[in-house]
């Protein structure tokens, strides 16, 4: 087997009156991801990733946000999207390991969700899916509440 790694970073800025997506759920908060699409730094940080480890570019490439297409997008399509081009290039997701940075909300009670939603839409085993949230601890854009981010690695493979 032929194994590769990527990785993925996402930043959007919250503001009053957006819905905050995160892990292809709706969060309830005061804030929410102003964005082109539906602003889900998780699932653009594993796009990314997973679109750089078979090299098949970024999510903005693939995906540009000057498309209206993509115009408020429910990003879990974006998720199929790319898996559906990296098993085309013949990889398949090993797993995925993930940390959102945010503030508030607090984001546990909703974590197996997002890990469960996630492997779903990915069409993996909710075992190879893992989701973390950390704040950072008031310091920084996330601290202050001004944005929120996601960062994403992942594994995988090309059987031979």
């Amino acid at each position: 087997m032929k194994f590769r790694t990527g990785y993925g970073f996402d930043v959007h800025r919250l503001a009053e009156g957006e819905s905050l997506w995160i892990g292809g759920i709706q969060i309830p908060h005061t804030k929410g991801t102003v964005a082109h699409s539906d602003g889900d730094v998780l699932i653009h940080a594993i796009c990314d990733a997973l679109l750089g480890a078979a090299r098949l570019g970024d999510i903005g490439s693939n995906f540009p946000d000057t498309s209206s297409e993509y115009k408020n997008m429910d990003s879990k399509i974006l998720l199929t999207r790319t898996c559906a081009l990296l098993r085309k290039s013949g990889y398949e997701i090993g797993n995925i390991d993930s940390t959102v940075c945010a503030q508030k909300p607090k984001l546990r009670p909703y974590i197996a969700e997002m890990e469960e939603i996630l492997a779903s839409v990915m069409g993996v085993v909710a075992d190879a899916v893992s989701v973390k949230a950390t704040t950072t601890e008031t310091l920084g854009f996330e601290g202050r509440e001004e944005g929120i981010s996601a960062h994403a690695a992942v594994l995988i493979y090309k059987k031979e």
